[in-house]
């Protein structure tokens, strides 16, 4: 009688601890390696197979006020940024390919060029403005992970790979859940932080089909002097195709 009564009540939990083993295995994700985090991090920041977007930037270094606008088109790792204001810097442009970038502008005969290490406006480096890479630009001593602004995040400690690199040490925050930069922390060789900014998503952009968060805003402030700082605004952000005469070198000047 007693085996009776247990054997399919027995039967019944086994087929439901089965089921929802199942459900689980079924529901659960393949984890993320360091370098693919980074990655989908640098597709919210640019580093797609085509998108073009605007830039304002303000900043204020020792009390002194500056701006400028700028149009950005990216393809992966290259990225073209022409100057649309003030007048004076009008038709200027930055072209990044694979981590090398030229400087132009009306009236010169080649272009020139430039590092992305150096500065553009207020806490602005010239790479800044581009399209990131530093999933293959840095690689990853170190991953843990830290609560910023109560969002789990991904906290990377990264080296240059080399010296074309913007910077030489990042300590970089990534959402677990979101996928996108937070927040960022930028020293020198010797380990001195210079400066740091923060990230914000509200531009929304469909990348491999799939509806993803895409920067809007970037806020650098020094570490230096306390009430430097340099916020890019990102508006009129476009997904589609980039034509490869855009990063043509030799049409730069034209």
């Amino acid at each position: 009688m007693t085996h009776t009564f247990f054997k399919p009540l027995l039967i019944g939990l086994l087929m439901a601890f089965v089921l929802s083993l199942g459900v689980g295995l079924a529901s659960a994700e393949p984890e993320l390696s360091p370098k693919e985090i980074l990655h989908k991090a640098d597709q919210a920041r640019g580093n797609t197979q085509g998108v073009e977007w605007q830039i304002h930037i303000k900043s204020v270094e020792r009390g002194r006020e500056q701006e400028r606008t700028l149009r950005v088109r990216a393809r992966r790792f290259d990225s073209l940024a022409e100057f649309l204001a003030p007048p004076n810097v009008k038709g200027e442009k930055l072209l990044m390919l694979d981590r090398n970038m030229w400087f132009a502008k009306p009236g010169l005969s080649k272009p020139v060029p430039i590092s992305p290490r150096q500065k553009l406006i207020g806490g602005a480096s010239n790479g800044d403005i581009a399209s990131t890479n530093y999933a293959g630009d840095y690689d990853v001593e170190k991953m843990s992970q830290e609560v910023i602004n109560d969002e789990n995040c991904y906290c990377f400690d990264l080296k240059a790979a080399d010296k074309k690199a913007t910077y030489d040490r990042i300590r970089y925050w990534v959402s677990v859940q979101r996928l996108v930069g937070v927040k960022a922390e930028f020293f020198s060789v010797s380990g001195k932080l210079f400066k740091s900014a923060v990230f914000q998503y509200n531009n929304r952009v469909t990348i491999d089909g799939k509806p993803r968060e895409f920067i809007s805003q970037m806020v650098i402030t020094s570490a230096l002097i306390k009430d430097d700082a340099t916020t890019m605004d990102y508006g009129q952000v476009l997904v589609e195709p980039v034509p490869d005469a855009v990063f043509n070198l030799n049409l730069l000047t034209r």
